[in-house]
């Protein structure tokens, strides 16, 4: 899975309505619709873990390859596995908070209502806690690359002269461009998932909820 697939996931949801949503409806569809959002957050964090692994295969393998003065590149690891890691403890934790299927309905909102209150956080902070990391050490790996080319010593004034080369300082000015638009887009898509999916759903429930606790 892709960022595309990932995010094509989310597409597929039905928007959800809000606080005008139809009481009827809510209670017939909260079951079908819990189970939905949850198979969302479940791709995403098998996404982010799967991604992170490689990402830190690739830069160990990097490091191999320039040898001990690629040592920044640990950098790129650390950050890896310290995503998959947090996605990993996101199943864990998701895992333990599932409820018996004999609970009452007014558990079973009052769960979800603090499930999607907690991913929204999550999606708000995601530019800046993973997008933004990891632009900063990708961006630390291709300069330390780029200063040991192969095993041959950096000459005097390499890194003035990488960044005064027309060619290279153009490739440098494109994979930051890059970099500044994948945060960009990151950050765009999960404002607007969040604006589009998880606030009008929230304010469904809290509608559930209240009929729930003054009719039963």
């Amino acid at each position: 899975m892709n960022w595309n697939d990932y995010e094509a996931v989310w597409k597929r949801q039905a928007l959800p309505v809000g606080a005008d949503a139809d009481l009827a409806t809510l209670r017939e569809t909260f079951e079908t619709k819990r189970r939905k959002m949850a198979a969302v957050f479940f791709a995403r964090d098998i996404f982010q873990v799967g991604a992170a692994i490689i990402a830190a295969t690739g830069a160990v393998w990097a490091w191999w390859i320039i040898g001990k003065t690629g040592w920044p590149i640990t950098l790129a690891v650390i950050w890896a596995l310290g995503v998959a890691v947090v996605s990993a403890k996101e199943r864990i934790r998701a895992h333990r908070n599932r409820l018996a299927p004999d609970v009452s309905l007014l558990v079973k909102v009052d769960s979800e209502i603090a499930e999607l209150r907690h991913q929204r956080r999550l999606f708000l902070n995601a530019g800046l806690k993973y997008c933004l990391p990891g632009a900063i050490v990708t961006v630390i790996g291709f300069v330390t690359v780029a200063r040991r080319p192969g095993h041959t010593p950096t000459p005097p004034g390499f890194l003035f002269d990488l960044l005064t080369n027309p060619l290279t300082l153009g490739w440098i000015i494109v994979l930051s461009v890059a970099f500044g638009s994948f945060i960009w887009r990151a950050r765009r898509v999960t404002r607007d998932e969040v604006r589009k999916q998880i606030d009008p759903r929230l304010a469904e429930l809290e509608k559930l909820r209240h009929d729930i606790f003054t009719t039963e």
